[in-house]
């Protein structure tokens, strides 16, 4: 069936003031487009190609142009959450651990394509607070605008911890854990001090190939370590409820790219291309994560560590921690990007500051690139266990913008004609299941992440909260 029609049925088209979504003119000629006309300005952000925001590279060809957009969206999605997956399995069990990972991926790539269309029909979004302003005013906005600050704060502190992790295990913790996650801080900010996303397109492959690297390298570290696969149940006992919704939790945060949807789109030169990398991200999460999963689970069985390159002997440990180190800081720095960006586009929005190169628009981005890392960085060192600060962000944020959200995008558009025909009626019940299923995550998650932070904050798990300890042991 056409995507296209899965969600505007032929008949709902009329009643949608007749705009196809999939041939919308380029949103360079819009005047409420967040960047504005860039056709005379010095400083340019509207220059990804899909396969940039989806791999990288600069040719201006047509299937260039296609390309930009899918390597940052890999990028800022396919990374570190694919490291607590293997321990995601282990709480749930083979099976339903795989087939979680599945429904969720396919789940992903229908709200994915929900916000796409609700970019094409509204191209001055450029943010999920720009899509709350629209369905419920300035209280939507507001809300959103906090939301989505605080998870990409939370994610970044995330990329800062594991950094911390990682320099322990490369360096057999030869110095304070809180040195290193300074370090991580520094090198993140300097990254993040490029304004356009194309410039971070050509490093983004690099954190792609690197992360598919280290978790292959740690696979083959923990099958050299075993004789052979683990017995694995394909049913594990029935977890306790707080331990199978952070497991789950985590599940959706490596799905959980959708909050930066609106601001990569924003920077395509052909938005009707996004579904191109919006498919080809989809897929290459979906086979990697089950994979990666299910064989270090198989190896190491129930007592897997997250994250997972834990698990693999000292030598490979180290290996597919080094691998990983381009993931572990671009993945960081492309969600400090989206962050910058949408506060620096709020500020300069409709001015022509927003294209200036002058020393003040330097220094405001620079003093905002300071602002956020500061703050993740009180995060890592607040949240030592890696487990915990994914399932947080996840539980609090990620079901929203996964599925809550994208869920009343789709009620939003199709508001004339919710009931039209059959089709309608299923993917009414279908949006209206993804809102609750967004609010039924976001409590339930919240309670097992805050009981999961207090229990480890109370055994020492982590090293404890602003620690020299070796935060690479637990």
């Amino acid at each position: 069936m056409d995507l296209n029609q899965s969600v505007f049925p032929t008949e709902s088209m009329d009643k949608l003031d007749q705009l196809d979504s999939l041939n919308v003119k380029d949103h360079s000629e819009n005047p409420e487009d967040p960047f504005g006309d860039e056709s005379q300005t010095g400083m340019k952000y509207k220059t990804m190609t899909w396969w940039q925001a989806g791999m990288s590279r600069s040719t201006p060809s047509l299937e260039h142009v296609l390309a930009t957009d899918l390597v940052v969206m890999i990028a800022e999605t396919i990374s570190l959450g694919i490291l607590a997956l293997p321990k995601a399995l282990a709480t749930l069990g083979l099976v339903p651990g795989v087939l979680t990972i599945l429904v969720i991926g396919l789940i992903s790539t229908y709200t994915g394509y929900t916000i796409g269309q609700f970019k094409c029909r509204h191209v001055q979004i450029h943010s999920m607070a720009d899509a709350g302003d629209i369905l419920v005013g300035r209280i939507g906005r507001t809300t959103l605008d906090i939301a989505q600050l605080v998870f990409f704060v939370l994610v970044m502190g995330s990329h800062i911890l594991t950094f911390s992790i990682m320099m322990n295990v490369l360096t057999e913790h030869s110095s304070c854990t809180i040195i290193f996650s300074v370090v991580g801080l520094l090198v993140s900010f300097l990254l993040t001090l490029p304004r356009r996303l194309e410039r971070l397109s050509h490093i983004s492959s690099v954190s792609f190939v690197s992360i598919t690297g280290a978790v292959l390298t740690g696979m083959v570290g923990v099958a050299l370590a075993k004789q052979g696969p683990t017995h694995v149940p394909a049913f594990s006992p029935t977890p306790k409820l707080h331990g199978a919704c952070l497991a789950i939790a985590n599940i959706i945060f490596a799905h959980a790219g959708h909050v930066a949807f609106f601001t990569l789109f924003s920077e395509l030169k052909e938005l009707k291309n996004f579904p191109k990398a919006l498919a080809l991200l989809q897929m290459s999460e979906m086979v990697l994560y089950t994979i990666a999963a299910t064989v270090i689970y198989a190896y190491v069985g129930p007592d897997v560590n997250s994250p997972a390159l834990n698990s693999a002997r000292e030598l490979f440990r180290k290996i597919s921690y080094a691998i990983a180190i381009p993931t572990i800081v671009i993945g960081g720095v492309v969600n400090a990007h989206v962050a910058v960006k949408f506060v620096y586009v709020r500020v300069f929005r409709g001015t022509n500051s927003m294209h200036s190169g002058s020393f003040t628009a330097r220094a405001l981005w620079a003093v905002i690139c300071v602002v956020l890392w500061i703050l993740s960085w009180i995060i890592a060192e607040g949240i030592p266990v890696f487990n915990d600060v994914l399932g947080l962000a996840s539980s609090l944020f990620a079901s929203w913008f996964s599925f809550g959200l994208p869920g009343l995008f789709w009620l939003y558009l199709n508001r004339t004609c919710w009931f039209l025909n059959w089709r309608q009626k299923v993917l009414f019940g279908i949006n209206i299941l993804l809102v609750f299923l967004g609010f039924l995550i976001c409590i339930v998650g919240l309670y097992s992440s805050i009981r999961s932070i207090f229990h480890n904050l109370r055994e020492g798990f982590g090293g404890g909260s602003f620690s020299c300890a070796d935060n690479s042991l637990y």
